[in-house]
């Protein structure tokens, strides 16, 4: 895929339609709250996910194609997931703790459920579209 606006496009459309359904059912599964409120969860960190994706990845994207090793390693998808992740946490504690009416502290324990799946779940789902979709420009 050329077009690398395009590319952002289906890569974060594919990414969020997944990890709303994912998030909204475990979340109400370990939370024991109603569907209806970690769904509000679920949609409300896709929207600020989806931006910060696309924020994230622009930059991300400047770095890589300033560096001289092209291509995807294991150790830069590690780094590009982590990173993403770290972002999220700093916005999403707040917003669960506020919809479940829960502290801070039991709000980033539901986090780090959800940051151990979502940086499983960057790390191949960016895989597998790399592998479908081409490298973006910056890493061929």
């Amino acid at each position: 895929m050329q077009n690398p606006t395009i590319r952002r496009i289906v890569y974060v459309t594919l990414y969020e339609l997944i990890a709303l359904v994912v998030v909204t059912v475990a979340l109400s599964a370990v939370s024991g709250q109603p569907a209806v409120d970690t769904g509000v969860i679920a949609v409300a960190s896709s929207v600020i996910a989806v931006s910060w994706a696309y924020v994230f990845n622009l930059a991300f994207e400047r770095w890589e194609a300033s560096r001289r090793v092209r291509g995807r390693s294991l150790a830069r998808r590690v780094v590009h997931a982590t990173l993403y992740e770290a972002g999220l946490v700093l916005m999403l504690v707040p917003l669960i703790a506020w919809q479940l009416d829960v502290g801070l502290w039991e709000a980033f324990v539901y986090d780090l459920g959800l940051i151990a799946f979502f940086t499983a779940y960057t790390f191949g789902f960016t895989a597998l579209f790399d592998r479908v979709f081409g490298l973006p420009a910056s890493a061929s």
